[in-house]
């Protein structure tokens, strides 16, 4: 029999009125510059949220959503929502692919269809996929766990036991921010993941000897203009991983307060000129931000980040991952290890440098990271 209960996205209008009824009362702060250097733009916020208030469209992200065939199913005692969508090819392979923070599965919606029906899309069929696109625990339509200790090792324990529920004996594994995290888990621990693709790596800088001795002025120079986009920007890790509870009051209760803490994320994190709407979609980030409102997830999504750090795992990294890695370095990442320290704790088959994109390759740049994961998983077979 299948696994898991069908499941549809219907959020009552009534929800959506408190939503318009909450932006329009929004108590603003005030604010003495517009450059984003203290946090998110107050002049910018005021038009996010009147657009979500009088424009946005939640019915037509819901049927946008709703085309792909979602289902509730308990792993481990652990209820997940996931994307299960097949391919129309036999030969299709399986796919995992896994969001991280402050993402969700909507990340995927524009890779989705490429992915299982590429021939639709302009694709041949040998690069068919079916896809299991999961929202983590305690993310979106996944209820919150119950008790301390769900950390990125147990996602990967709760998404190895998902697939082999699906009926999947071999399949590859995708991800970026947790979804790396969780992926490096998955090639590690379970051997029906027979690769992973990865569009973030957490390799460490090495301790032993000249740690740029294989490091080329390129990779240094990326590396180097990865770490100054993060010299002010991961306060947020902080108190999300030690008293995530006290944020998490505000930002359920306020619609404006929970905009202003995701999108500083999609303006920082994000490859563009001035205006993270260059990069990602109005109605792209507004659909992920009404993910987490409509289902109240914002305090258990970054309770991840303490159950990581006040429960971690042993070790709280593999040591390394014998499966085969690919790597694709989008310039606007985050961190950008060199090739060179990555090899050190992956089999690394394949490391790519893309021409544009950042920490949301889904959403930002779907064409590269497509083509980057068709390519991958074609050479490992």
């Amino acid at each position: 029999m299948p696994f898991g209960e069908r499941f549809t996205i219907a959020v009552p209008d009534t929800e959506l009125d408190e939503l318009r009824r909450r932006l329009a009362a929004t108590r603003w702060p005030d604010a003495v510059s517009d450059d984003w250097a203290d946090g998110t733009d107050l002049t910018w916020l005021e038009g996010i949220c009147r657009y979500w208030e009088r424009e946005f469209d939640w019915r037509a992200q819901e049927a946008d959503l709703n085309r792909f065939e979602q289902y509730l199913g308990a792993v481990d005692g652990q209820t997940l929502h996931f994307i299960h969508q097949r391919s129309p090819e036999p030969d299709a392979r399986p796919l995992l692919l896994i969001h991280g923070w402050p993402g969700s599965f909507i990340e995927f919606r524009h890779l989705i269809g490429p992915l299982t029906d590429p021939v639709a899309h302009g694709g041949r069929a040998e690069d068919a996929f079916h896809v299991v696109a999961p929202s983590l625990p305690g993310y979106g339509f996944s209820p919150a766990p119950r008790r301390h200790g769900c950390n990125g090792h147990r996602c990967a324990e709760l998404f190895a036991g998902l697939m082999a529920a699906l009926g999947y004996e071999r399949y590859f594994a995708q991800g970026g921010d947790w979804g790396a995290h969780i992926s490096t888990w998955l090639g590690a621990i379970d051997p029906a993941c027979i690769g992973i693709h990865l569009n973030l790596v957490f390799a460490r800088k090495p301790r032993d000897g000249d740690a740029f001795a294989d490091v080329s002025d390129a990779e240094r120079e990326r590396l180097e203009a990865s770490r100054l986009r993060t010299v002010n920007g991961i306060g947020y890790q902080e108190i999300q991983g030690t008293k995530p509870q006290t944020l998490g009051y505000g930002l359920t209760d306020s619609p404006a307060g929970l905009a202003a803490w995701i999108l500083e994320k999609f303006h920082g994190w994000t490859e563009h000129a001035g205006d993270p709407e260059t990069a990602v979609s109005r109605d792209d980030m507004l659909t992920n931000v009404a993910v987490y409102w409509f289902t109240r997830s914002i305090t258990s999504s970054m309770r991840l980040y303490y159950e990581n750090r006040q429960h971690p795992a042993d070790p709280p990294v593999p040591a390394f991952v014998s499966k085969p890695t690919a790597v694709a370095a989008f310039p606007g990442e985050l961190y950008l290890p060199p090739p060179a320290w990555i090899k050190r704790q992956y089999d690394l088959v394949r490391y790519t440098v893309q021409a544009r994109g950042g920490h949301f390759a889904a959403l930002e740049a779907p064409d590269l990271l497509l083509a980057d994961i068709r390519a991958a998983f074609a050479a490992m077979g």
